[in-house]
């Protein structure tokens, strides 16, 4: 029987590939412009996923790149440095650092630097509520006429996303006191003892690094966010890649959004919202962006 080789659909050719925006390799993006526009157009930005330990921006999917170029919209895939080479919060800074060189470079791209959606999967869906809810990391006084851009987004979607990156947080709501950290979180935190978890130092970049903890009425984003685990009850003996893409941690978010009057989609494999008017994430990120 003849064997057959599978081929990895292929997209657009990026306008501009491997744009630097720092001394480091992965701190760079492919960038997709819309063919003849004739005003700025908005642009969604694809962070990829790896538990902030492996991934690259080529597993951006090419359909959607397409489905976003058809829509009058601009995409960007992003690298970022992984966990190898240091701890947060440096994976946020290099995808803030992408962000502020595309908004420094809309004139020239014929971009809309006002409409600018980021979404991803596990740590790029991290990252991109990171972005959604911190302040903006933007300084006027620098020299440095990209760090005067702002970190600022319009929306932000997640696939099988974490509102949290807090050991202490993940035990309380999954009711497991015992609960044990997954292997992305120690080099993560650059831990390297079980007492670090204890630590000053840990504790205070485990809430800094969890973008609910940022989260405030003002200036924030909507979100949409897509779940493809049941929702099972979580226990000591539950994998640690189970329950760090468990649909509570979009539940939580979505509690906490509610309560300060911001919009918040959780959809799963059996957790379906009430009200979705958008049926997609796609939907969604272009109708914030275009409405």
């Amino acid at each position: 029987m003849e064997k057959r080789t599978q081929t990895k659909p292929t997209g657009p050719k990026p306008t501009h590939a491997n744009v630097s925006c720092g001394d480091y390799e992965k701190q760079a993006f492919d960038i997709w412009l819309v063919p003849n526009a004739t005003e700025p157009t908005p642009m969604v930005i694809f962070i990829h996923g790896g538990g902030f330990r492996s991934g690259d921006k080529s597993m951006a999917p090419p359909g959607v790149i397409d489905q976003y170029l058809k829509a009058g919209i601009a995409y960007v895939a992003l690298n970022y440095r992984l966990s190898d080479v240091g701890p947060y919060p440096m994976m946020m800074h290099d995808a803030a650092r992408s962000l502020q060189t595309i908004r420094h470079r809309a004139t020239e791209w014929n971009l809309d630097p006002k409409k600018v959606a980021c979404y991803g999967g596990s740590a790029g869906a991290g990252i991109s509520l990171w972005l959604g809810f911190h302040e903006d990391l933007a300084d006027p006084d620098r020299k440095d006429l990209i760090a005067r851009q702002s970190t600022r987004i319009t929306a932000a979607g997640t696939l099988n996303g974490q509102s949290t990156y807090d050991i202490r947080t993940f035990r309380e709501w999954f009711g497991v006191p015992d609960l044990q950290h997954g292997p992305a979180l120690p080099a993560f935190y650059a831990v390297e003892s079980d007492a670090d978890w204890t630590s000053e130092r840990v504790k205070k970049l485990m809430t800094e690094a969890s973008s609910i903890t940022h989260l405030t009425k003002k200036d924030d984003v909507p979100v949409y966010m897509i779940y493809g685990r049941p929702n099972t009850v979580v226990t000591a003996k539950t994998g640690s890649s189970e329950w760090v893409h468990h649909v509570k941690l979009g539940l939580k978010l979505q509690e906490a959004m509610q309560q300060v009057d911001l919009e918040c989609i959780v959809t799963g494999k059996d957790v379906k919202p009430k009200n979705d008017p958008y049926g997609s994430l796609e939907a969604f990120l272009t109708a914030k962006l275009k409405g």
